[in-house]
């Protein structure tokens, strides 16, 4: 598995943090909102369970590559005690969300691995996996908060105030929630608060690493020395963000060191301040991730503002083909067949009379597959039961001449019945019944079935209530690395002498099928043939 990201689940923070995570690499990976959405609550309810009753828990987001055309999105929890056994309700929960969700613990270690399948694994490749990896390696950090700022300017006016008097200094500094100590230059702790004995449990005394790092996050503990470090030698302050703990989990504080003038501007100590932040830390952490939110959301509604308008000029090309393009066409392949009528054969080739009028077919041929492309719309149609097994009966006899041609073996076994255009359906299988007759080199032998898949091809079952058709066929194949050009407009794998057609006829499959809220893929061996796979949702019972 190439590693994309990993998390350390520690607190809430990494609650939301692995959620965010989740949906944004399956987003990357082009999974749609609902996919997205069932895998990171999937994974979100498993990280949930190990900050509460977890120890050393550990989420790894990461891409397993399979084969070209089998990949998936993989998250694994590691940690060290029995998770399920300790809350078996939220992998209950995860498995109906995700349905696929693997758990073990062995030699004092729970493994918990939740699996998406990509569903166009021909998109995702080695370039693009690496550019996730810098995505999130170069995503800029959180900007300071302006709060926290005030309140640190705040605490230098009062500790200027509290120097004037022993005595209201302790006063006030045990009465303010925030742990505070006076540093010499030989790191001695002269003075601390309440607050901060309350916090520890037990005097600090002397400021130096190691004490720091008996309550400082071992991540955290060379901001703390080193910022230290130049406030002495600088005589200077120092600000900085870091995680200290009371024995129970470690919480965010600001930390400010601050230089304590005497009345003479002298000095010779630092006011160190600890200031609870951890509940501003979520919040603004909360209130970006609904910002980021609000900012998809814009980006969505602009992108369907513009696929409307891209409708609409289709539209208006499905009108110009079908009249300013066909029309004068036709006049032309008549304006042919009547200057030919009363030439020889020999003068016909001399003024190429049949080279034109192949060009003139095959651009009527181009301009209909196009125009039946651009009519592909389903928003003012509705759908109606269909019986698969009818249209299956009627493509064999719209292709009953080519089929008894090449004496082509066509099985067909029950078929379900599906909601749709029936028009539309009919095509599909007719394009796909076609291209497995035109090719094949051999005796050509299809079967269109709605048995389950193999199981070796699990790797293209989908979570959903579908119906799935396969048709068949023993032809040429498809090399792999076609896989994610075929469904493309205007996509041929062969020269035009080789095989006839004009590169369009899977890319209406395709529409026809997302038409239809369904997905279209492939198996294929060069050589021995092609399975083409169709989900169709469910007709409800």
């Amino acid at each position: 598995m190439k590693e994309i990201i990993k998390i350390n689940l520690d607190n809430e923070m990494d609650l939301i943090l692995a959620h965010k995570r989740c949906m944004k690499i399956a987003e990357m990976c082009g999974m749609p909102s609902s996919f997205q959405t069932r895998f990171s609550t999937a994974v979100s309810e498993i990280a949930r369970c190990a900050i509460a009753k977890g120890k050393n828990s550990v989420l790894v987001i990461g891409i397993n590559t399979i084969k070209a055309t089998q990949k998936q999105i993989e998250a694994i929890i590691t940690d060290s005690v029995d998770l399920k056994s300790y809350n078996p309700e939220a992998f209950n929960y995860a498995s109906k969300i995700s349905g696929d969700i693997e758990y073990s613990f062995k030699g004092n270690q729970s493994t918990t691995r939740i699996i998406q399948p990509v569903i166009s694994p021909g998109l995702l490749s080695e370039t693009k996996i690496k550019s996730f990896i810098d995505y999130f390696k170069f995503e800029p950090p959180l900007s300071p908060y302006d709060e926290i700022r005030k309140k640190n300017i705040e605490l230098i006016a009062l500790s200027e105030k509290l120097a004037e008097s022993e005595n209201r200094y302790r006063k006030l500094a045990n009465a303010i929630p925030i742990l505070i100590c006076e540093v010499n230059d030989r790191n001695k702790v002269l003075l601390y608060n309440e607050s901060l004995l309350n916090f520890f449990k037990v005097p600090l005394p002397n400021f130096e690493r190691k004490n720091l790092m008996n309550f400082v996050h071992p991540d955290d503990i060379e901001i703390i020395v080193e910022g230290w470090n130049k406030a002495k030698a600088n005589r200077s302050s120092f600000s900085g963000e870091i995680r200290i703990t009371d024995t129970s989990e470690y919480l965010w504080h600001l930390v400010s060191m601050i230089p304590n003038k005497s009345e003479d501007g002298s000095f010779n100590s630092w006011l160190v301040y600890f200031t609870d932040i951890n509940a501003q830390k979520m919040i603004v952490e909360t209130l970006k991730d609904n910002s980021e939110l609000k900012m998809i959301q814009r980006e969505l509604e602009s992108a369907n503002s513009k696929l409307i308008f891209k409708n609409k000029e289709l539209e208006q090309f499905a009108y110009i083909a079908s009249h300013d393009l066909q029309e004068p066409l036709r006049k032309i392949m008549i304006m042919l067949s009547r200057a030919g009528e009363h030439l020889s054969e020999e003068e016909k080739k001399k003024f190429y009379f049949d080279r034109i009028t192949i060009s003139a077919t095959r651009l009527s041929d181009l301009i209909t597959d196009v125009l039946n492309y651009s009519r592909i719309d389903n928003n003012k149609q509705v759908f109606e039961p269909v019986d698969l097994n009818e249209i299956a009966e009627e493509i064999l006899v719209d292709l009953s001449m080519i089929i008894e041609e090449k004496n082509a073996v066509i099985t067909i076994e029950s078929l379900p019945s599906v909601l749709g255009l029936n028009t539309q359906l009919r095509q599909l299988f007719y394009n796909l019944v076609n291209n497995a007759l035109k090719f094949n080199t051999e005796l050509p032998v299809v079967t269109i079935s709605a048995k389950m898949m193999p199981d070796n091809q699990d790797h293209l079952a989908l979570p959903g209530n579908y119906d799935i058709i396969s048709i068949t066929d023993n032809g040429i194949g498809i090399d792999s690395q076609y896989s994610n050009r075929i469904f493309n407009m205007f996509q041929r794998l062969h020269e035009r002498d080789q095989y006839g057609g004009n590169g369009i006829g899977l890319a209406l499959c395709r529409r026809i099928i997302e038409n239809h809220n369904g997905i279209i893929n492939f198996t294929s061996t060069p050589g021995k043939g092609t399975v083409f796979w169709i989900y169709l949702p469910k007709k409800q019972a």
